[in-house]
């Protein structure tokens, strides 16, 4: 999806105007994918703008570096004061997606990674459903991808890596050339791991079902823990299990989580249709209590909100 420039993007503790955040050439991560970066989301409310689960995404841009080795020259609470600001000066007051970046700068070159500058910049601008309005209202036509996810002795699948996501892109591109929506990754163990970008749930029998984050090495997700604890608010139990690609065709519902696409139903599977084909009775539910809950309408989930 195209990007709508905003005013300002904050770069290692000053706010630079859109066009002059930039970098060197030569800048490692550019050549090497170490690097660490988050997706956030702020939404519109009735009291004003606020970011959702901030200090979440911010802890788990600094778990990615620690697992990365690299040392970020800000802390938690800065962080999320930048977060804050980068909101603040843009005047996105009718919400914003937000882009955090940890990146390894110009001076060094060569594999080792340590020895080089650490960058920190956060960007925020307009940005509609990642799957678009249809999918979100019907549902999305899902592949099962050719590509592997990454084994977790092969790259830190709890670290959201710059360098990790082209394996992502690789099967994103799979899926959109042969005429589907997203694709679903396997592990290698050839159980379902985790989307290109999100996390999934399957509805069985009344129960919501995803696959273990650590052992299937997809990324624990926020939007994930958020449909959990809001899924057990509404009488729902969820349980984490491995789960084969005929779970999936098998299913009487199945829904994606992220942070970029919220939550998204799923119609099909390999051209199976999962359930009836459209959205289900659980996944209309835990969707408008979500999309509720982002927009600051149900109090018990203000604690999520971070007011800007």
């Amino acid at each position: 999806m195209p990007i709508t420039p905003t005013k300002k993007i904050w770069m290692d503790g000053t706010l630079v105007d859109w066009e002059s955040a930039t970098t060197h050439v030569l800048s490692h991560t550019l050549h090497y994918g170490t690097g660490a970066f988050e997706g956030i989301r702020a939404y519109k409310t009735p009291n004003g703008v606020a970011i959702f689960r901030l200090r979440e995404h911010m802890q788990r841009l600094l778990n990615s570096c620690k697992i990365l080795m690299i040392d970020v020259p800000f802390t938690l609470d800065e962080l999320c004061d930048a977060a804050l600001e980068v909101v603040r000066v843009n005047e996105l007051n009718e919400g914003c997606y937000m882009r955090p970046l940890v990146y390894l700068g110009y001076g060094e070159m060569g594999i080792y990674p340590l020895s080089s500058p650490v960058n920190v910049a956060i960007a925020a601008w307009p940005w509609g459903a990642y799957l678009g309005d249809h999918g979100v209202e019907n549902g999305v036509r899902m592949k099962i991808s050719s590509w592997t996810r990454h084994a977790p002795n092969a790259m830190p699948t709890a670290s959201k890596t710059v360098g990790g996501y082209v394996n992502s892109s690789l099967a994103k591109v799979e899926a959109l050339k042969a005429g589907y929506d997203e694709a679903i990754m396997l592990g290698p163990d050839a159980r379902i791991s985790e989307c290109t970008g999100e996390n999934l749930f399957i509805v069985r029998d009344g129960l919501l079902i995803s696959p273990p984050p650590s052992e299937a090495g997809a990324l624990r997700g926020i939007t994930q823990a958020s449909i959990v604890k809001i899924a057990n608010d509404l009488g729902y139990q969820v349980s984490f299990e491995a789960m084969r690609r005929d779970d999936l065709y098998l299913a009487d519902e199945a829904f994606l989580t992220g942070t970029a696409a919220e939550v998204v139903p799923i119609a099909s599977v390999d051209d199976r249709v999962v359930g009836a084909g459209s959205p289900g009775p659980v996944t209309k539910a835990i969707q408008s209590t979500y999309f509720k809950a982002v927009r600051g309408e149900i109090p018990e989930y203000e604690d999520w909100l971070a007011r800007v």
